[in-house]
């Protein structure tokens, strides 16, 4: 290796540590068997693949206007950093929901169907005629 390669590799293996911090883009089935794992019932995937793919494009990190990742949860269900209010009714703090580790994600997520429903989420018109089939996942 010559000495002017040297700090290009020593970038590319910064970036390579530092890689799981951008988050994780996962792909339909990769949610799928994910949430499965969870606990999510199989009746529910499909229309939870849907959501993800336009709430976030199945990416972890993504953190929109005061909404957190994959799912895109508002901030009132999780704690904010900047300490603003918050009903935090996941109880969780919203950095939680941008980790590579969907596990809060998909219980805040559960805990929101089950309070407010699929109509908490406004790209569920996407989702509401033909969704895409998950029996491929298994």
């Amino acid at each position: 290796m010559s000495k002017s390669s040297s700090p290009q590799l020593i970038a590319f293996v910064a970036v390579a540590c530092a890689w799981p911090a951008f988050g994780r883009t996962m792909d339909r089935c990769s949610l799928a068997l994910e949430m499965a794992n969870l606990g999510v019932p199989l009746d529910q995937l499909a229309r939870w693949t849907c959501l993800a793919k336009h709430e976030s494009a199945y990416r972890t990190e993504v953190l929109g206007s005061n909404n957190y990742g994959i799912f895109q949860i508002g901030n009132h269900w999780c704690k904010p950093s900047n300490n603003r209010y918050s009903q935090n009714a996941c109880s969780l703090s919203c950095s939680d929901l941008l980790t590579d580790d969907i596990t809060s994600s998909v219980q805040c997520a559960q805990k929101i169907l089950g309070t407010r429903g699929w109509s908490a989420w406004a790209t569920l018109p996407l989702c509401s005629a033909e969704l895409p089939p998950i029996d491929d996942c298994f």
